[in-house]
């Protein structure tokens, strides 16, 4: 009994030394292995670790904003692409702002907005019904922000492109009439100034240098403003370029228009002013004054009765 312990005994050993000697140099080779991988990790350079590493906007803001834009086609309605595309060319095409990115942002914004506010309705301890109508708030100001946005930016430029106009027509005519055609007259201007005009001159240079007639490139212009005078030049050169008339007879006339324009325009808004103090007078002004003037007088009646 004692031989067969022993012989038993032996065998279990040796089996669990055939065991270590069979699976040791595995799981060596094997964590061997990934710690080889991660230090190649650790030394590639970043082009390589891209598509085992992406970056936080491709794991998480592109997936929530394709879910938003989803869900903003459905409440924009079918023809929600043409007018948002519409405003966009108004307001100038600022960089990085899409179709479907405006969408989205209407739809992230306004459920952002609506958490906000629900979160201060409650650490402030309101009511129910208070909750409610803040949380309605945030998503109408969330939702309809960015078309706000893109209206004050078109308003923003159109102002600016009425203000330029005047000037540019004059340089125009300056340049066409000291020799040189209209389209380096216009490159001039796109030159020499700056702002949203000098930037749309700019723009219908390179169309008519792809390829599009002289006329379709004014109409384009015409199209991505909502300024009247500049719809009226574009119109004036049009008609002036398919009918054959001097393009220097033509700037001049337009230059002295655009000038009686813009003096009638500042003095538009000169009259407007007295009207918009009103409100702010009668609000603001006219209470401190009253109240510095009839205070003393107020206070001296009551001390005697």
């Amino acid at each position: 009994m004692t031989m067969l312990f022993v012989m038993g005994l032996g065998l279990v050993v040796a089996s669990l030394v055939l065991v270590a000697m069979a699976v040791g140099p595995r799981e060596t080779a094997g964590v061997s292995r990934s710690l080889a991988v991660l230090e190649a990790m650790d030394n590639a350079p970043a082009e390589m670790t891209v598509e085992l590493d992406p970056p936080f906007a491709e794991r998480v803001v592109e997936p929530l904003q394709q879910r938003a834009l989803a869900i903003g086609r459905r409440l924009s309605g079918g023809n929600a692409a043409e007018r948002i595309r519409r405003k966009l060319d108004l307001a100038g095409n600022p960089r990085g702002w899409t179709v479907d990115r405006v969408v989205s942002a209407k739809v992230i914004a306004a459920v952002a907005l609506a958490l906000v506010a629900l979160a201060l309705t409650t650490v402030m301890g309101t009511a129910v019904g208070l909750r409610v109508l803040a949380v309605l708030v945030g998503l109408g100001v969330g939702f309809f922000g960015p078309d706000l946005y893109l209206y004050q930016k078109s308003y923003d430029r159109s102002q600016q492109i009425k203000r330029s106009l005047a000037d540019a027509v004059d340089l125009m005519t300056i340049s066409v009439e000291s020799g040189l055609g209209f389209d380096a007259a216009v490159q001039q201007v796109a030159r020499n100034t700056e702002g949203p005009l000098a930037e749309e001159f700019s723009r219908m240079l390179r169309e008519m240098q792809i390829g599009q007639g002289r006329g379709e490139a004014l109409r384009n212009m015409a199209d991505r403003t909502d300024d009247a005078d500049l719809r009226s030049f574009t119109s004036a050169m049009v008609q002036a370029d398919v009918l054959g008339i001097p393009v220097a007879q033509v700037l001049r006339v337009q230059s002295k228009e655009m000038r009686i324009k813009r003096r009638q325009y500042a003095e538009t808004k000169a009259q407007q002013v007295p009207v918009k103090i009103t409100v702010p007078l009668i609000f603001c002004i006219l209470p401190c004054l009253f109240m510095a003037v009839m205070g003393p007088a107020v206070i001296t009646i009551l001390d005697g009765f």
